[in-house]
């Protein structure tokens, strides 16, 4: 057993759902097993985006972020089906829960992966035996796939479950980089987007080996500290612990939405503004944060994308404190060209605990003046059980939406 724990290293696995939305649907309803499946937001509309699809829509080239009416023109016999946000999410729970079987070391990074560090689980068998428990409880119990990457660090475990799906068990040792990671294109590193990817490929950098070999200067050069981080990856250095407290933390609230048609009618912009702050509000008072710091972004016709953001004196967190500044932003930075998509985030977030009003001689008569109306629309909301005095510009559907991929963590926390 000592060949599988060292004493000096770490045994990190990264687990990793397979097509999970689209799993989920199949495990509540088996009829869809082996079909052409697709999740996406607005299965009705052409340009709705799908979300994540099965494999048998995969082999038809179907893939995240494609327009549904592309997805239907390469795969005719495609399912299309709009997202059920609850029933992933218990699915998510039930899933950590059987991680949390095995050791408290569980540190989830989104809905459906997360890693663990089994380091000190010796008595529970080897690496590959452990992990093959997990795999056949998460398909007995919950009916869904999973593949799952062994490896020293976090780096090399996600890049190893990443190498067979669906139902995958890798390993990867430092010494199997030269044979394993090393070859593959540079685009398929873990932390390397197009962008980045676009720009190495300038300097003859192909593959994640070429990364790894590549003079440092020139990567700081060209990515700042973040080409010697990526070198280190590359060479299978990860220092990062499984911090299951990571869970706790968050550094936004922010959501967008792409237009059903591009445009430049200056009143949808601002109704669209309206409906992303109130979203943006209900996540942070479900938060209970404040912003001190707002971004919006603009994704023109041609896909082009812009982001500009403003720093606060005070902190915010109200809708129509968001939608003013989002709208100044938008009035400064808009070229006039047709928009495609629209974004808000809230940034620099504090707890409202932890915030403390200063109220200085300018402000303290604004605050003052209203005592008694907030004190009263308290008093109204604790007695009927909602406020009454909802702004007429706000949405009237009370279901609160979500950043579903970041906010789905606080069940897990509870």
């Amino acid at each position: 057993m000592s060949k599988w724990y060292p004493k000096n290293g770490r045994v990190i696995f990264h687990v990793d759902m397979n097509s999970f939305y689209a799993s989920v649907e199949m495990a509540f309803d088996p009829k869809l097993k082996g079909k052409p499946l697709a999740i996406a937001g607005n299965p009705e509309e052409r340009r709705g985006i799908v979300v994540t699809s099965s494999y048998e829509a995969r082999k038809f080239g179907v893939k995240t972020t494609m327009p549904v009416g592309e997805a239907r023109r390469l795969c005719p016999e495609l399912m299309v089906m709009r997202p059920n946000f609850e029933r992933y999410r218990t699915a998510s729970k039930e899933m950590f829960k059987i991680l949390a079987d095995v050791t408290s070391l569980v540190q989830p990074v989104s809905i459906d992966e997360g890693y663990m560090d089994i380091t000190n689980c010796s008595s529970q068998g080897s690496p590959p035996e452990i992990a093959e428990r997990i795999q056949q409880r998460i398909a007995d119990e919950l009916d869904l796939p999973c593949s799952i990457g062994i490896a020293p660090n976090k780096f090399l475990a996600k890049m190893a479950s990443d190498m067979k799906k669906p139902m995958g068990i890798t390993i990867l040792r430092k010494r199997d980089l030269q044979n394993k990671l090393w070859p593959l294109p540079i685009e398929e590193m873990y932390g390397v987007g197009d962008k980045t990817a676009e720009k190495l490929r300038r300097i003859k950098v192909e593959t994640i080996g070429d990364l790894a070999v590549h003079p440092v200067l020139e990567l700081k050069r060209l990515l700042g500290i973040n080409g010697e981080r990526l070198q280190n990856r590359a060479n299978g250095y990860d220092q990062r612990p499984v911090d299951p407290d990571a869970v706790h933390e968050f550094k936004s609230i922010g959501t967008s939405t792409t237009l059903p048609e591009d445009t430049t009618d200056d009143q949808e912009v601002r109704s669209v503004l309206r409906k992303l702050t109130h979203k943006v509000e209900a996540r942070m008072k479900n938060k209970k944060v404040l912003a001190q710091n707002v971004q919006l972004m603009i994704r023109y016709h041609d896909r082009k994308t812009v982001t500009r953001s403003r720093q606060l004196k005070e902190f915010i967190q109200s809708a129509e404190d968001l939608f003013q500044v989002s709208l100044q932003l938008f009035d400064e930075h808009w070229n006039q060209e047709p928009i495609r998509l629209l974004g808000i985030t809230a940034q620099d977030l504090a707890e409202k605990s932890e915030i403390t009003q200063q109220l200085d001689l300018f402000n303290y008569e604004q605050y003052a003046s209203k005592e008694k109306l907030y004190k009263a629309i308290d008093d109204l909301t604790e007695k009927y059980g909602s406020n009454p005095f909802q702004p007429l510009s706000a949405p009237q559907n009370n279901t609160v939406t979500t950043s579903f991929q970041k906010d789905f963590l606080d069940d897990f926390k509870k």
